[in-house]
């Protein structure tokens, strides 16, 4: 078993003067080595210090900062963006094509760069300019303050629009001339909130304040102006919902739901 240094053992040892130790000098190197480590904290007056703490901290991967941690993360999410599209496209062949071609990745990189601007007061403008010419340039008009999560994809893209107090989660798809709008001219929260792994249909309109639950569909060309349980398809104008099939495949619900097609 090993014993562990204490300064008041090698006191008590040099005032006795009884070891051969002090006559050889061997005790001088180990008063060296004391304090050494009572300097760098290895070693206390009363024993040695734990080491768990700094061994932890030394396996902990340091933190991203800096330009270069900016960098990294804008370029992870660009990948699981591309990622995320190339999945869901079947005409889609590689990343760089739906890089190039993509309006829909277009729209969403440039509300991503907007959105932050928007955070500040004094870049507001800046952010609304620049969610216009995104709107020119991809058909997609979203509104700077709408909080979108991650692998969102806008398929088609032409005559999406998305309200300033929208909410979408993450792995939400959409296709094109969808409304996220208002029903009110109040401020506040007037737009829907679409959880997890929401599926909208081409030129549906969800209205107003409303939730759309995690992996719920909306059929296309619905109108939804009540909330949509998890889970469930909405189809209809008024949109009516029933429970989907929690374990059915995407393509054979679609084929399943005609009305989802409509």
């Amino acid at each position: 078993m090993s014993q562990s240094i204490h300064v008041s053992d090698v006191r008590d040892e040099r005032s006795e003067g009884s070891a051969p130790a002090l006559e050889r000098g061997g005790v001088a190197p180990v008063l060296r080595l004391v304090r050494t480590l009572r300097s760098s904290g290895e070693v206390r007056a009363d024993g040695p210090a734990p080491r768990e703490v700094s061994a932890a901290a030394g396996s902990a991967a340091p933190p991203r900062r800096g330009l270069l941690g900016t960098l990294r993360r804008v370029r992870d999410a660009v990948v699981e963006d591309l990622d995320a599209a190339v999945a869901r496209d079947p005409a889609a062949t590689s990343r760089a094509q739906m890089a190039i071609v993509s309006p829909g990745l277009h729209a969403i990189w440039t509300h991503r760069v907007a959105h932050r601007m928007w955070a500040q007061e004094e870049l507001r403008l800046p952010a609304r300019v620049l969610s216009n010419v995104a709107r020119a340039a991809t058909g997609v008009e979203i509104h700077p303050g709408a909080q979108i999560g991650r692998r969102f994809f806008i398929d088609h893209g032409m005559g999406v629009v998305i309200g300033e107090t929208a909410e979408i989660g993450d792995d939400v798809m959409l296709y094109n001339g969808i409304n996220l709008g208002g029903r009110t001219l109040a401020k506040g929260k007037r737009h829907p909130t679409l959880g997890n792994g929401v599926t909208v249909g081409t030129g549906a309109k969800i209205l107003g304040p409303v939730v759309v639950g995690d992996g719920a569909q909306v059929g296309a060309n619905s109108v939804v102006v009540k909330d949509v349980p998890a889970g469930h398809v909405a189809t209809g104008i008024p949109a009516r919902h029933r429970p989907g099939r929690a374990d059915a495949d995407l393509y054979d619900v679609l084929v399943a739901e005609p009305a989802l097609w409509i």
